[in-house]
């Protein structure tokens, strides 16, 4: 992949993980979640609310680059798991950007001074369908990191979608009227704090072996085993 779509990747996947962390920072405080231009119920009608959406629509641009680059390095040894985390990174973009686009409008009627409940429920199942395939992608590229990366990376994509689960499950028996954002509650604080430390190591991941991203990439280094034995150890386990 180009180098410049590589280092904008990764950058972003750093960027991701710190909003996350500041994410579950604010609800670990006791203040509302918070995603993109909204803040709990309110949304940013300002400037800010705007360029937050267009940084966020390439922050999710750019890290679906990367996820694609890894779905085509795990097609050499698993074709199904690749083509299935190809589906859920092409969802959860689309998802993304469906979201996106809700959160402009609401932010237009914001600056009209009018209603906004449907659009807010629009939302309020967007985010959710935003998690589910983003927890779904990380599931799908865990034959990725059991080959390239740590047992301990392997393991940790599990988490996050048990832990949606729940927070679905959660949802379901809530009687309060629908938010654009679901409310705080110690399962979201985990997700969070999973996701931030998901991010955090796809970053450090990408630019220990850009290498791989960046070079043609030799089948047979990707079928041997021997040759992810041979570099780094602890960070190699098949």
């Amino acid at each position: 992949m180009p180098k410049f779509l590589f280092y904008v990747g990764t950058g972003f996947c750093l960027f991701l993980a710190l909003s996350a962390a500041a994410g579950f920072a604010a609800q670990l405080d006791g203040g509302a979640m918070t995603f993109v231009a909204l803040r709990g119920g309110a949304v940013t009608g300002s400037i800010a609310g705007g360029a937050s959406i267009l940084v966020a629509l390439l922050a999710g641009m750019a890290v679906t680059a990367i996820l694609v680059r890894m779905a085509s390095l795990l097609a050499a040894r698993n074709l199904f798991g690749a083509f299935v985390a190809l589906l859920s990174i092409t969802a959860a973009m689309l998802t993304l950007t469906w979201t996106l686009l809700l959160q402009s409008r609401m932010i237009m009627l914001a600056r009209q001074r009018a209603a906004w409940d449907g659009v807010a429920q629009l939302h309020f199942v967007a985010v959710l369908m935003l998690g589910c395939f983003v927890s779904l992608t990380f599931l799908a590229l865990r034959p990725y990191f059991s080959v390239q990366a740590s047992r301990v990376l392997s393991a940790l994509v599990f988490f996050p979608f048990p832990l949606f689960c729940l927070i679905l499950v959660q949802e379901l028996f809530v009687s309060a009227p629908l938010q654009p954002l679901p409310p705080a509650t110690p399962a979201s604080l985990v997700y969070f704090g999973v996701v931030a430390l998901l991010f955090f190591a796809l970053g450090v991941h990408c630019i220990r072996h850009r290498h791989m991203f960046l070079e043609m990439t030799n089948l047979r280094e990707l079928l041997d085993s021997r040759a992810h034995r041979g570099i780094g150890g602890v960070a190699f386990d098949a």
